[in-house]
């Protein structure tokens, strides 16, 4: 069975693989069959039905048959796709067979899955998303290790996640983005092969238009893993066309996250994420590289627009960025060299042209720099470097018509929305010819557009007088003195009601259009400055020579212009050729913001013109109030912020100064507890000395008579040792007195009166000596007595405690003790008056601390009081806003009544300030 089967499966495959008319299939339970007829663990008859259902449904047929039979094979590989799911049970088998490891199983499953999605691919899809972990069982596919399965795998998830957000996320957080970097990482990034292009096809799935996912790619630092793709070397000559294709991928990828259809947030998160990572310093290389192809350089341009557009940090680097020639040349300046050069290819000039757009917007530091090359304080004298501004007026005054088109729209950027550089431009002097005086940029560009075809020039030539007036347009839109700068010719009013009132074929009716435009930006912001070009005398210019009819009709032709509805619908320049460029995406939203407001100032009397001019001055009247109200309220919610700041400062300083208290506090309790440490111990040795003299008690022996014992004993001492001493004397007296005797028994006694005179002398001192023998006999022996007690006092000691010994060893230890006493005493005593000393200046610190912190209370109740008054003036203020707003709104309602259109300032102030919170987030992620 198992080989007749097989057989018949091999036939079926091999009867449908290249033919489109002998296959049936059998009804909607083929599969079913098929199931029930083959054994499910033969994987290799599986794999063989597998092979039979996709080569039924698959086109994929020689390209000879596919260019004769493409409608039909298209039409009976969607038939049978149908029929077979029509029973969902199909797909959901297709899908558990998928995760089947072996090869001859996996591999077929996933290509007739993969047909199955080109055929039908919503309904599919839909089955699949339904299906219990559909989606996370094909994710699995990107892990195998045989890479025929996983780059089959990449294919499939192509055409599961096209245009189906639900699946786009679900594979999003299944960790698609890092498998699929992963793969690009190991098949070489830029220079990797086919599967390079796969993966980054499917990334593009992913991301365009998915704001979750893009934001999920942005959080995880997946962009920074996009850094090393665009790593170039110095040597970029013969790219092959995989590598060409894969780094145009590339840069697709990094514009889908960046670009301006996205939302603002979105765009500038990741505009920044670039900028820190060094990808945009990273496609800054690229562009300033030689050799690389011509798509790539124009993509990269295209790409860089897009990082900075709109971006303040990314467009101040753009600025510093320098090409590397000899001298360096700002970036700005060579792709402005570029875009004027009638040589280079037209895709590349759009691209340079957008650039040059995209770093101007909303960047008026840009627009100043721009500017500011052209005024005659900037100009370099010596001529060795060319300028932004030079080569914007080069181009503007050439004889190709696609760079005075591209040079004016560009100089209309470096204006936009800018009052005061349209007023710095008039200041512009240009010399036109030797010897001739020189004239303004503003006359210079009325006198080419009044030339009209005159001059001889390459390319269309409706061209340079369209771009031409819509940089004076531009200019002259919210510039009362630009206006009356136009007007002061003469020449310029009767040139345009000329071009209006003529009746032209329809290339010249977009001229006619802009005209009738500028015609009406004229008079709309006109100050009646110039007596003979008031708003009132122009009406009735326009009435006399044009009809208000047929100019509303001329004005309405930019509208309705093909061209003018495809330059609005997205900002980059997407020109087929050079004679579709007309119009910019920017002057689009002048027009639609103009047109009607023209319309209805062309139909007022003089008389609601001169009401328009009264409520004008009272409103402005009341936006100086207005404003200087809200300048005092900037003001003092600046005091309030810096009143605000220094009480945080002193609270944190009070703050400080408790927890600086707290800690001398408790370095006070801590010199406590060791004091009464020192205390306890003290005692407790006092206690152990009292045992002593306790055990004394218990031996019989008295302290007390000890210490008398002592003190006598030391008196007998001191009165052994003075009888010692007159001992000596007396000893020395009598040695002397037998000397003297023997020297007057050898002299002659000279009389006998003498003689009984020295024996009665002799037996008095005789006398004497035996006294004081006696006395000393005594003394001797009373000291023998004292020391014979002294003997039996130790015999006692001895006897009664060994521990005792003599009573000098108690003598001793006792002194002993006493010593270690005394010194331990000192000890403590000089710990306790350094304690006290440091208590006191803690004291004193802390009376120093209180009386700051008293201080500090007294400035903090002075503040809240300043507080409190400031609201309270706020509070007027506030009550004086709601007064003048109430005016206002009752004179804009006035106004609203005669027909006069008044722009709510919440809508301008709503758009103000969410500029505002754009640059307030700009500088917080910074």
């Amino acid at each position: 069975m198992k080989c007749l089967s097989t057989s018949v499966l091999l036939t079926w495959s091999h009867a449908a693989k290249g033919t489109t008319c002998v296959v049936r299939v059998v009804g909607n339970k083929s599969l079913k069959k098929s199931g029930s007829f083959i054994c499910s663990s033969d994987s290799e008859i599986i794999g063989y039905a597998l092979d039979t259902l996709y080569n039924v449904i698959s086109n994929d047929l020689e390209e000879e048959e596919q260019e004769e039979n493409l409608t039909k094979v298209d039409d009976l590989g969607s038939q049978f796709t149908e029929i077979f799911i029509k029973q969902h049970e199909n797909v959901t088998l297709l899908l558990t067979l998928v995760e089947e490891f072996d090869f001859h199983v996996r591999w077929p499953g996933v290509k007739l899955l993969t047909s199955l999605l080109k055929q039908q691919g919503p309904q599919v899809q839909q089955i699949i998303l339904v299906s219990p972990m559909g989606v996370s069982r094909l994710m699995d596919l990107l892990a195998d290790s045989r890479e025929v399965i996983r780059n089959d795998g990449v294919l499939l998830l192509q055409q599961l996640t096209k245009s189906n957000a639900a699946i786009q996320k679900i594979v999003a957080f299944e960790n698609a983005f890092e498998r699929l970097l992963d793969i690009i990482t190991e098949e070489g990034n830029s220079d990797g092969g086919i599967v390079v292009e796969d993966c980054l096809l499917l990334l593009q799935n992913l991301l365009k238009n998915n704001n979750s996912n893009q934001n999920f790619f942005k959080e995880g630092s997946y962009i920074q893993r996009m850094k090393p793709w665009f790593e170039v070397g110095d040597d970029n000559c013969g790219w092959s066309a995989q590598k060409v294709t894969n780094l145009h991928l590339m840069l697709q990828l990094v514009r889908v996250l960046v670009s301006p259809t996205n939302p603002p947030g979105a765009t500038s998160s990741c505009q920044k994420a670039m900028f820190h990572c060094g990808l945009l310093q990273q496609l800054c290389t690229i562009l300033m590289a030689t050799g690389v192809p011509a798509d790539i350089l124009t993509e990269t341009i295209n790409t860089v627009s897009e990082v900075i557009r709109g971006c303040q940090m990314n467009q101040d680097y753009f600025a510093s960025v320098n090409a590397p020639s000899n001298p360096p040349r700002p970036a700005i300046v060579v792709l402005l060299m570029s875009m004027v050069n009638e040589r280079q290819p037209f895709v590349l000039r759009c691209a340079v042209l957008y650039c040059f757009q995209c770093f101007l917007y909303k960047n008026q530091k840009g627009q100043g720099e721009i500017v500011s090359t052209l005024l005659p304080s900037t100009i370099d004298a010596t001529g060795n470097s060319v300028s932004a501004g030079q080569l914007l007026c080069g181009g503007l005054f050439s004889t190709d018509s696609l760079s005075n088109w591209c040079a004016a729209v560009a100089l209309a950027h470096a204006l936009q929305e800018n009052a005061t550089l349209k007023e710095q431009l008039l200041r512009v002097q240009l010399a036109t010819s030797i010897g001739n005086p020189p004239v303004s940029l503003l006359q210079q560009c009325t006198n080419i557009l009044s030339q009209g075809d005159k001059i001889d020039r390459r390319g269309s030539k409706v061209q340079t007088r369209v771009g031409l007036l819509m940089l004076l347009c531009t200019w002259l839109s919210n510039c009362s003195i630009a206006v009356t700068h136009f007007l002061h010719n003469p020449a310029n009013i009767p040139f345009l009601t000329g071009q209006i009132a003529e009746n032209l074929g329809e290339e010249e009716q977009l001229v006619q259009g802009l005209c009738a435009l500028l015609l009406g930006i004229s008079i709309y912001y006109n100050d009646n400055s110039l007596e003979n070009y008031r708003k009132e005398k122009l009406k009735q210019l326009i009435e006399k020579r044009i009809g208000r009819e047929n100019f509303i009709e001329k004005l309405g032709f930019i509208s309705k212009h093909e061209l003018y509805s495809r330059a609005a619908q997205k900002p980059q320049p997407g020109f087929s050729s050079p004679e579709h460029m007309m119009f910019d995406h920017e002057f689009t939203k002048l027009v639609k913001e103009l047109e009607g407001v023209i319309s209805k100032a062309i139909y007022k009397s003089s008389e609601e013109d001169k009401k328009e001019e009264e409520v004008k001055k009272t409103l402005e009247q009341h936006d100086n109030i207005v404003t200087q109200y809200k300048k005092v309220i900037r003001e003092q919610d600046q005091e309030l912020e810096e009143l605000k700041q220094r009480i945080t400062t002193l609270m944190s300083q009070n703050e400080q100064l408790q927890a600086t208290v707290t800690q001398q506090v408790s370095q006070i309790q801590q010199h406590k507890d060791q004091y009464n440490l020192l205390k306890v111990q003290l005692g407790k040795d006092i206690q152990h000395h009292n045992s002593h003299g306790d055990t004394f008690q218990m031996n019989g022996i008295q302290t007390e008579e000890v210490s008398k014992l002592k003190e006598e004993l030391e008196e007998w001492k001191n009165k052994h040792e003075l009888l010692q001493g007159q001992i000596r004397e007396k000893d020395f007296l009598i040695e002397k007195l037998k000397s003297s005797q023997l020297e007057i028994g050898t002299t002659e006694l000279s009389s006998q009166n003498s003689r009984s005179g020295g024996l009665e002398h002799n037996n008095e001192l005789q006398k004497e000596l035996e006294m004081l023998r006696s006395q000393l006999q005594l003394q001797s022996a009373e000291i023998n007595q004292l020391l014979i007690e002294n003997q039996k006092l130790q015999v006692m000691n001895t006897t009664a405690d060994p521990v005792l010994g003599d009573s000098g060893a108690i003598v001793t230890h006792s002194s002993e003790l006493e010593g270690q006493l005394e010194q331990q005493i000192k000890e403590l005593k000089s710990e306790v008056k350094a304690l006290s000393e440091e208590k006191e200046s803690l004291k004193q610190h802390l009376d120093s601390s209180s009386s700051t912190v008293a201080i500090l209370q007294d400035e903090k109740i002075k503040l809240q009081q300043e507080v409190a008054e400031s609201k309270k003036e706020q509070d007027d203020l506030l009550v004086l806003l709601a007064d003048q707003d109430q005016k206002l709104s009752a004179l804009k309602i006035k106004l609203k009544d005669l027909g006069v259109p008044v722009e709510d300032e919440d809508d301008i102030e709503s758009g103000d300030q969410g500029d505002e919170d754009e640059d307030v987030e700009e500088e917080e992620q910074e």
